[in-house]
This record gives C-alpha cells, sequence and structure tokens, in this order.
C-alpha cells in the first residue's frame, strides 16, 4: 500500500516498514469489519407506537407503510432519491421537519405526519391515502380512486395486507459511527483528514453513520496515514544510520 516508497537494501529497515504497515492492516481490518459487516437489529416497535399516538394514525398501518417501503431499512435510497425507512423524498422530508431522513426516529416521525396529513385529505380513506403515498395526492385525486398505475396498484394491495398483520418493526442499522471507528484505530489519522472539505468532512462527525461516502473517505485517510508513517520511519532510519560511501 505504500505507493511511491523506494525500496532500500538494509532488511532491518524494510523489516520495520513492514511492521507498521502490518499492524495498520490489521487495525484497519478489525475496525472496518465492525463498522461494515456488523449490523445491529434495531427494534423500532416504540418509535413507530409513539409516532402513530402523535400523530394520530393506525399504527399497524404506518407500520405496514415502513415494511412496504424500506423493509425497516435506515439507510435504504430509491433509484428516484426516496431515502430512509419511509422513504421520504428529500422536499417532502424538509417540509415535515425532518432533518436527517436517515435516522429512524425522524424518519418515521416524519412518515407518520406525511400519512397523517393525507389520511385528513381523503376523509379518512386508508385506501386512498397509502395510494397517495406512492403516487402523489394529484393522481388519486385526477382518477378519483386508486391511479389504474400497476406499480401503485399493487402497492396498495402490500401495504393493506400488511397492516392486516401483527408486525415486528426491526431494523438494521450500521452499528458503528465513522467517528467511533476512526477512535478505535491503534494509528491516529486525524492529521489526514484535515484535506477533507464539505460533506465529506461533515460525514465524520461523532453522529455520522458508516455511509458508502464516508466509508470511502475513511480507507483513503487511512491509507494515507499508513504511507506517511512508514515513509517517517524509513526517514528516522536513513537520517540515524546514514549508509557508508564505498571506499
Amino acid at each position: 500500500m505504500m505507493s511511491g516508497v523506494t525500496p532500500v537494501s538494509r532488511p532491518e529497515t524494510a523489516k520495520q516498514a513492514g511492521s507498521v504497515s502490518g499492524k495498520g492492516a490489521s487495525a484497519f481490518s478489525t475496525v472496518l469489519k465492525g463498522a461494515v459487516l456488523s449490523q445491529k437489529e434495531e427494534n423500532l416497535n416504540g418509535i413507530f407506537h409513539e409516532a402513530a399516538a402523535k400523530y394520530d394514525v393506525p399504527e399497524r398501518l404506518l407500520k405496514a407503510v415502513g415494511k412496504a417501503e424500506s423493509g425497516f431499512q435506515a439507510d435504504a435510497v430509491s433509484s428516484c432519491g426516496a431515502e430512509g425507512i419511509m422513504q421520504l423524498m428529500p422536499s417532502t422530508a424538509s417540509a415535515l421537519g425532518v432533518e436527517n431522513p436517515f435516522n429512524p426516529e425522524q424518519n418515521i416521525m416524519g412518515g407518520a405526519k406525511y400519512l397523517s396529513q393525507l389520511l385528513s385529505s381523503f376523509g379518512g380513506n386508508a385506501k386512498l391515502a397509502v395510494a397517495a403515498y406512492n403516487a402523489g395526492s394529484g393522481a388519486v385525486r385526477k382518477y378519483g380512486g386508486v391511479p389504474p398505475y400497476r406499480e401503485t396498484q399493487n402497492y396498495v394491495k402490500k401495504v393493506l395486507g400488511y397492516a392486516g398483520e401483527d408486525i415486528s418493526a426491526l431494523g438494521s442499522a450500521p452499528a458503528t459511527s465513522v467517528a467511533e471507528g476512526l477512535g478505535n484505530l491503534s494509528l491516529p489519522i486525524s492529521d489526514s483528514l484535515s484535506a477533507g472539505k464539505g460533506e465529506d468532512t461533515a460525514a465524520l462527525s461523532g453522529t455520522a453513520q458508516l455511509s458508502l461516502s464516508s466509508y470511502q473517505l475513511f480507507a483513503k485517510a487511512y491509507v494515507q496515514r499508513l504511507e506517511q508513517q512508514a515513509l517517517n520511519v524509513l526517514a528516522e532510519e536513513s537520517t540515524a544510520q546514514p549508509e557508508k560511501s564505498p571506499d
């Protein structure tokens, strides 16, 4: 991983550099396995219960929408940009007061508020409210009922079917934040992160989850730090033990 490092002839120096790289790689691997591969099941039932009570919507219907939309995956993002458990579009999330759509509580509260508004708009008709959640209120009003879109019709059937079940809302969320992962590393990399700008830097805050972009920045910064530390070892050895000129 030490691109740009020129090998030297002294086996002691090369061995020490390899030791630094090896230890760093081991620490890096350990943290990433815990941060990326280790997923914890998060019990969302309490949040759904609270949201349903706050916005006066049937809890089973609210859970049914969450299950149909994302399978309770907090980091879900659709091809059209809908985000989080309740799959809120950014503009909708903003209008609902959701600051972080990937925060389960904020997202579910936002979805409950939106579903409550739709139920109110359609006289408490769950079928039409669910159709509007998928296709938009305009489409439901235009067709005077569930729009003749196959996706929406299948969606309504799925959600209402789920609503008739006793759903346990268990979602999967990243177990470790980027900052927690960085804190567990045996080699500090804070200096390497100083080059990060804008959203990438913000993604490394204590509340950030290990998203793909954060993981990429994390990996890049750590590798840069490994390379720099290996170079430092080589430089120190070269200074301490200068090679003798041939006679």
